[in-house]
């Protein structure tokens, strides 16, 4: 059974997430980020970072390079226990700090995510909910398939028509039913005789 990942916290309207908090570092408050910048370390470059809602800043102080992506230190976060009680909690930027993308070829997740994906021959396949990266490369989620995000597996990207041409990957599984199922007839019948 293929374990789902918790359904993720949205950010407002306008906000795009950069990181995730996902532990502490020391006792005087440094936070473990996993960053979804190509740089880790430019999670600093965007002025202050906001949570979810928008509604709280966070000034970052100090960055430096970690495992999972950055450690940080912010502003008036200066105990482990203010860094832990920070865990789980989305850095945000509003969408017009990024940098227009002038490769036709580059994206941002936000982007791809609600664009309908659609067969080679234009049959529906569901909607783009999110884009992963469980260590092996980004996979589209469809409606809860993934898919590689890979331009054998995604052809095409048109924003503007709000959809993206998907070709499924090819699966084993079929071969080797078929394969079985000869393999079980042929011993059935030698049970038989």
């Amino acid at each position: 059974m293929t374990r789902q990942p918790p359904p993720p916290q949205t950010p407002a309207a306008g906000l795009i997430c950069l990181g995730i908090v996902t532990g502490t570092h020391g006792v005087r408050g440094a936070v473990r980020v996993k960053t979804f910048t190509d740089d880790p370390l430019s999670l600093g470059n965007f002025g202050a970072l906001r949570d979810a809602s928008g509604k709280r800043r966070y000034v970052v102080r100090d960055i430096q390079p970690d495992k999972s992506g950055a450690r940080l230190m912010l502003d008036h976060i200066t105990t482990r226990e203010q860094a832990e009680a920070l865990k789980g909690e989305m850095l945000c930027v509003p969408r017009d700090t990024l940098p227009v993308l002038d490769d036709t070829d580059d994206f941002y997740h936000t982007d791809l995510i609600g664009l309908t994906a659609q067969a080679p021959d234009g049959a529906a396949l569901g909607t783009v909910r999110a884009v992963h990266d469980f260590g092996a490369g980004d996979l589209l989620d469809i409606d809860g398939v993934f898919v590689p995000f890979t331009r054998d597996c995604v052809p095409r990207i048109d924003l503007e028509a709000g959809h993206v041409t998907i070709i499924m990957p090819q699966s084993n599984e079929g071969a080797n039913e078929g394969a079985n199922e000869g393999a079980n007839e042929g011993s059935d019948e030698e049970a038989m005789s």
